[in-house]
């Protein structure tokens, strides 16, 4: 019975956040209360509690997770400052004469936005105010309006510099690290949010290719206006004057990651300094703004961290309990090897997108089997871009999705629910295609790192 421990406090943990708590109290309270119970039941040893300061204190001191509040600030930014606002109703005018330009205008806009705020509930419902309405009005069918809207919004979670494949490199780089030193390795290879970042580019633009293919050839939105050749000309140039800033902003980002120049974290300051950069120049840097977007920079940045601190504490009780050995010699023990292992932790990582948010899963479930998994041999680039995309699939797929909670928040009456579902359904098969491709290629996600940092 004592080895049930640590997978009933995981169950009743999820059973709290499904109730409605707040996580980071019902990951700290859960694992308290069974440390508490297992310490008067002689099954947990008090003394591990003893290294919970010294791992709070390792979290404040990671100067790699600077750059969280730095990409909030910089994605608020550019939220507040109606920069990619300005950016869709100007490539939907420049767009609007060909069939489907709408569509793919949201498409590439939703991209740039999901690049810079990397959170998912932003983006669709960003997204769902400014396009959805413009959407139904053009002749798109609710289902095609809302499949494509919320399928980029999910594209935060695999588009670089996203927060949340900031928060996934660091804890891969931690579980890279330990699944080296359980094996006996002691001068470890180091794995880095820029190597993350470089690996999950090319996953991230074949996503958006394959989403505008499907646009172009299979919505069917009712025939509209071409637009004569001028007033083509000046959306175009309107279109290139606001989309080319943000462009610019992100590849300057990336680019001082790539080329060695920046860190993450200076590389996130570039970005924040930048985007208020874009506001001031659009005249939308107001006192009122500032208030606003450091507002919300800090409820964001205070969730995630809070969250992290509760994840610490889950983490270092399940550990006391045996959890992890217990996972270890469960995978191990698996018939079919690190293939089997893999596809179940793909598959419950899936399942628990449906409850919980990406920064519960990355917090607490990928320290727990991602150095099993890396200690099998599989690449941790890899492996980061894997679970990216899945749980972007996870938060997409019917009926606990987020993304589409989030949007039928902000969609019209008008809209039904089963519209949605149908919407998404081609998405996800086209994300499902993405990750066995990456399955079979895993070259797709690991090629671009071993070029840049060879």
């Amino acid at each position: 019975m004592a080895e049930l421990i640590p997978f009933v406090m995981f169950l009743v943990a999820c059973l709290i956040l499904m109730a409605g708590y707040p996580v980071a109290f019902s990951l700290a309270g859960t694992a308290l209360l069974f440390a508490l119970v297992g310490a008067v039941s002689g099954h947990f040893d008090m003394a591990f509690l003893q290294a919970l300061p010294n791992r709070l204190f390792g979290t404040i001191e990671n100067t790699t997770l600077v750059a969280v509040p730095l990409f909030i600030l910089m994605g608020v930014m550019l939220e507040k400052s109606r920069l990619s606002e300005d950016l869709l109703e100007s490539m939907a005018d420049a767009l609007g004469g060909f069939r489907s330009g709408l569509g793919i205008s949201v498409v590439l806009v939703g991209a740039l936005l999901a690049a810079s705020t990397g959170i998912v509930g932003a983006t669709v419902v960003t997204m769902g105010l400014m396009s959805l309405p413009t959407m139904l009005r053009r002749g798109y069918s609710p289902a095609q309006a809302t499949g494509v809207i919320a399928a980029t919004g999910t594209l935060g979670q695999i588009i670089p510099p996203s927060i949340a494949l900031v928060l996934l490199g660091d804890t891969l780089s931690s579980a890279y690290q330990q699944a080296q030193l359980n094996m006996g390795i002691f001068t470890p290879k180091t794995v880095s949010i820029g190597d993350l970042f470089v690996g999950a580019i090319i996953p991230g633009m074949v996503l958006v290719l394959l989403y505008c293919l499907y646009i172009i050839f299979f919505t069917r939105p009712a025939e509209t206006d071409s637009a004569s050749l001028a007033p083509m000309a000046n959306s175009l140039s309107r279109a290139m004057r606001n989309l080319i800033p943000p462009i610019i902003l992100i590849v300057t980002v990336l680019g001082s990651i790539l080329s060695g120049a920046a860190t993450p974290t200076e590389a996130a300051g570039v970005g924040a300094f930048g985007a208020t950069v874009l506001a001031a120049i659009k005249g939308q840097l107001s006192i009122t703004r500032l208030r606003e977007v450091a507002q919300s920079t800090t409820q964001v940045t205070a969730m995630v961290f809070l969250i992290l601190i509760g994840a610490a504490i889950f983490s270092l009780v399940f550990r006391g309990f045996g959890g992890e050995e217990i996972v270890e010699e469960f995978f191990n023990d698996l018939p079919g090897g690190i293939v089997a292992a893999t596809l179940l932790v793909m598959l419950v990582i899936f399942l628990l997108g449906f409850i919980l948010d990406f920064i519960e899963i990355t917090f607490v479930v990928v320290p727990i089997v991602a150095p099993v998994l890396l200690a099998m041999g599989l690449d941790p680039v890899w492996l980061g871009v894997m679970i990216a995309i899945n749980l972007q699939t996870s938060f997409l797929t019917p009926p606990f999705g987020f993304a589409l909670f989030y949007l039928r928040g902000v969609a019209p009456d008008t809209v039904e629910t089963s519209d949605m579902y149908r919407g998404v359904f081609p998405f996800i098969i086209m994300q499902i295609a993405l990750m066995l491709m990456l399955s079979v290629w895993p070259q797709i996600a690991t090629w671009l790192p071993a070029l840049v940092y060879k």
